[in-house]
Parts: structure tokens; sequence; C-alpha cells
């Protein structure tokens, strides 16, 4: 006799919650989903990554003073090139993408 392999697979367990009465019985009968309730600020603080303590670590940055050729942006506040400028208004300078 041949198989149909592709035909679905009905257990003897499913067969008795196919009908409609069925399958309310078995949702009322069955268990209850758990909710949790989260609230944001319980998210941000409370989990924290494994290994990211990084309050023994030292950072070691050597600062570099402005050089003659470079102006700080006050707008935006990044270090520019001097060729970047647009715009210098009461000794402030402005870069090109801040005065686009």
């Amino acid at each position: 006799m041949a198989t149909d392999y592709d035909a679905p697979r009905v257990k003897e367990e499913d067969q008795h919650t196919d009908s409609l009465e069925g399958l309310k019985a078995q949702q009322r009968g069955g268990a209850m989903t758990a909710v949790i309730d989260v609230e944001e600020s319980d998210a941000i603080d409370g989990f924290d990554l494994p290994g990211a303590d990084l309050s023994g670590e030292e950072l070691l940055i050597k600062v570099v003073p402005p050089q003659a050729d470079e102006f700080t942006c006050m707008s935006c506040f990044l270090v520019r090139h001097r060729s970047q400028i647009a715009r210098e208004k009461n000794g402030e300078a402005y870069c090109v993408d801040c005065e686009g």
C-alpha cells in the first residue's frame, strides 16, 4: 500500500481536540501564560552585561594642545582644520557643515 508522506500526521491525543468544543475546553483547562510587568526604568538600570565592569580600567589618552591650523566650531564643538571655516563672528568660528 502506498504511503502519502506529505499528509499531516495526527496523533491520537490531538484527535480529541479537533472539534471546536474540544479546543475551547483545552484552552480553559490549560495553563495560563505568565505576564511580566517591567517598567522602563527597571529595564535600563536592572540589566548588567557580563564583563561590562570597567571601573578598574584606567584610560591612557594623550591630550594634544590645539594646533595653529585648527579651530573649534562654536556650533558642533568639533575641532576642524582652518580650511573648514565657513564664518567667523565676534571671534567665534563656525564650520562648513554647521553653516551649510
